[in-house]
């Protein structure tokens, strides 16, 4: 929301654009601070214009994301999906770069590509057929081992 407020010649500045202005806008809070429950956002307005749009507006999921999440996207997108290159810029192993991802993925409630998924998908139908072999007695548990990679 752009906040209007009026000068000491009543006309109206803006926070953020105003050249003598030391303040700045607030990030939007994820929760509600007291119950926890979902915010929304209810008016909008353009200080150029004047214009004022009232409504149940969603917040954007991104915004939805805590400080830490916003700071591991940020690096993420400046390193340009590289999971090495943001493992070098915040000091984290591989695993735990790939695990924040995750978990930013999920609390953007996004999915992983087909591609992922597929490669995920190939190698549990791979598994069950290795082990359907196995418990046929089709093959020996040595045999599913090095089949199933355990042993090489």
């Amino acid at each position: 929301m752009c906040r209007i407020l009026k000068a000491r010649n009543g006309m109206p500045y803006n926070l953020v654009n105003h050249p003598m202005s030391k303040e700045k806008y607030h990030p939007i809070p994820a929760r509600d601070p007291v119950s926890g429950g979902e915010l929304f956002i209810s008016e909008l307005a353009n200080e150029d214009s004047g214009i004022t749009i009232r409504g149940r507006f969603e917040v954007p999921r991104y915004a939805r994301l805590d400080s830490e999440q916003q700071r591991f996207l940020e690096t993420f997108l400046r390193c340009r999906g590289m999971l090495n290159s943001v493992e070098r810029e915040l000091k984290l192993s591989y695993p735990t770069v790939r695990a924040r991802l995750d978990t930013l993925l999920e609390a953007l409630d996004l999915t992983p590509t087909k591609e992922e998924i597929g490669k995920k998908d190939k190698s549990a139908e791979k598994k069950r057929k290795v082990l359907d072999q196995l418990e046929k007695g089709e093959i020996t548990a040595e045999e599913a081992k090095v089949k199933l990679g355990v042993l090489k």
